[in-house]
């Protein structure tokens, strides 16, 4: 598991490192965008880039992929991934089915690196936290 766990590691940071910089590429436009995706996902992509607003999810993509491949925060990166992963198959699901391969990969990445780290993960999944100040006041 623990050599799976570096593969995993490695993939998923080149991956999001990769594809974070090709973002503010394309903002950039230094390279020529693809072509949207058909129906809905056109009108969603089109919305994504005119607003900057994928400057923010690729600054994440990002920070993450570098964390990731420095092993350094790995399980902020695994956090802040969890959740770009999930829009990003949300997208794939509801708007371009097509596509949905490669986000199924990185999220079986994604899995096997979060189970690497799950001892971490779990503080994560408390139904009532208690403030520092309230356990150190003990009440």
């Amino acid at each position: 598991m623990k050599i799976a766990a570096i593969v995993a590691r490695i993939l998923l940071g080149l991956l999001f490192t990769l594809m974070g910089a090709f973002g503010f590429v394309l903002v950039s436009g230094l390279v020529p965008v693809p072509p949207p995706p058909p129906g809905l996902a056109t009108t969603f992509t089109e919305v994504f880039f005119q607003s900057r607003w994928v400057l923010f999810v690729d600054a994440i993509q990002l920070i993450s992929g570098v964390l990731l491949l420095a092993n350094r925060y790995v399980v902020l990166a695994i956090v802040m991934l969890g959740a770009v992963l999930f829009n990003i198959l949300v997208f794939h699901i509801t708007m371009n089915p097509q596509g949905l391969p490669l986000p199924l990969v990185a999220l079986a990445l994604w899995i096997v690196l979060a189970l690497r780290y799950r001892s971490y993960l779990m503080p994560l999944f408390v139904a009532k936290a208690v403030p520092d100040e309230a356990a150190r006041a003990g009440g």
